[in-house]
């Protein structure tokens, strides 16, 4: 029988909320002078991956996640970037997990890549969208960031020898595999994408993005610092184009795993993708009612873990027990 661990505390859980909201507007220069990270440029490639990168300890929770990053900001997760990982019959494809904005491949994956390393698949996870030093990632612009998964993906591929991938994302690592599958070819080389809690149809970034149009050169300040961040608000360019002729390609399965507690995505169903025989929109707490998991902490939520396991591999595994 599985164990879930408690629920954080609704206190915990505010803060968590509250801390990476402040690190939002800092990085956003609204609540303080903060340094600009850079912006890949348009061929740049993945983010050099050192082999001497501290692997990190398993984590329970985002928040220790993110103080350890802060120390250790190339830190790997256990269980991921084994490039000597081959994969099984019964794991054919290698799991790519991809963070979210202000977030670092650690900083997410603290829980869920050790948790598939035990279950037999190959895991990588890279940091993407940002600069060279720091852990708060993902600011950079989008369809930068996808070319920089998209040479992740073929590193992953050429490693590995496998045809083709699955990816696992939070958040804006929902949303930017949608730019890869859509305008770079990743549609050949990925078979399925779960995003948790993606932002495919727009946040206000903890109203940050809505109170950047207030203030007399808001939404330059917010475009110089955080590309991501304006590309991400609800009614952007970016994201009428990406949702306009059809929001899915019909080689690639999708799942979307949401929670009703979302405060990062409102309404959380903005999270779901068009209906389409290869689309599955789940929400956590119609498995297990109770569950108080939000935005920040889903990656590290049992009942979100257990819906990922299901959906990379529905023949073998079982949907949540709570």
């Amino acid at each position: 029988m599985r164990t879930f661990r408690s629920r954080p505390a609704p206190r915990l859980r505010l803060l968590t909320a509250a801390l990476t909201g402040l690190a939002a507007a800092t990085c956003l220069g609204l609540a303080g002078a903060a340094p600009t990270q850079a912006t890949p440029s348009a061929g740049s490639s993945a983010p050099s991956m050192a082999a001497d990168d501290p692997v990190g300890p398993r984590q329970d929770g985002f928040l220790p996640a993110l103080a350890y990053s802060a120390l250790h900001p190339t830190a790997v997760p256990t269980g991921a970037n084994d490039w000597n990982c081959r994969p099984t019959a019964g794991h054919p494809r290698p799991v790519v997990l991809v963070h979210g904005t202000f977030e670092n491949r650690y900083a997410n994956w603290a829980a869920l890549a050790p948790r598939l390393k035990d279950a037999g698949y190959c895991v990588y996870a890279l940091n993407y969208g940002g600069g060279s030093t720091g852990p708060l990632m993902a600011t950079g612009d989008i369809p930068a960031s996808a070319r920089q998964l998209a040479s992740f993906v073929d590193r992953v591929r050429a490693a590995t020898g496998a045809a083709k991938v699955d990816l696992v994302g939070h958040s804006q690592g929902g949303l930017l595999p949608r730019y890869y599958l859509r305008n770079l070819g990743g549609s050949t080389k990925v078979a399925t994408l779960i995003a948790l809690t993606p932002t495919n149809h727009g946040t206000s970034l903890w109203g940050l993005g809505l109170l950047a149009h207030l203030f007399p050169g808001g939404d330059a300040m917010m475009e110089s610092s955080c590309p991501a961040c304006r590309q991400q608000v609800t009614g952007s360019d970016f994201l009428n184009d990406l949702n306009a002729g059809g929001e899915t390609h019909p080689d690639v399965t999708y799942t979307v795993i949401t929670s009703r507690h979302d405060e990062v995505v409102t309404p959380y169903t903005s999270s779901y993708l068009a209906a389409s025989p290869n689309v599955s929109n789940l929400t956590v707490q119609d498995f297990c009612p109770a569950d108080r998991t939000d935005h920040i902490d889903i990656s590290y939520d049992p009942t979100a873990t257990a819906l990922t396991l299901h959906a990379l591999d529905p023949a073998h595994t079982q949907r949540p027990a709570c």
